[in-house]
């Protein structure tokens, strides 16, 4: 099974973006639960995918919610490999 069209959807806008966003909900805002965080980034990634394409199709909402839902794994990535004691 060839999964390389999962490379092809990732935005890198919209990971930064996200990323930035559940960065400053984590630190920053104490009433927000971090299971929600996942959440919050894949609808502002789905979101960021239709405003940046200036359409609303399913694949523009899939790519952009990977985008941010990859923007967590990009996180947790970086903290395991830079807070690692």
């Amino acid at each position: 099974m060839d999964l390389s069209f999962i490379t092809e959807m990732y935005v890198p806008i919209i990971v930064t973006a996200c990323l930035i966003v559940g960065y400053i909900i984590k630190k920053w805002i104490r009433d927000v639960d971090n299971k929600y965080i996942p959440t919050i980034v894949c609808i502002l990634g789905a979101v960021l995918g239709c405003i940046i394409s200036q359409s609303i199709h399913i694949n523009v909402i899939v790519a952009g919610a990977a985008s941010g839902l990859s923007s967590t794994g990009l996180h947790q990535a970086y903290k395991n490999l830079i807070e690692k004691e």
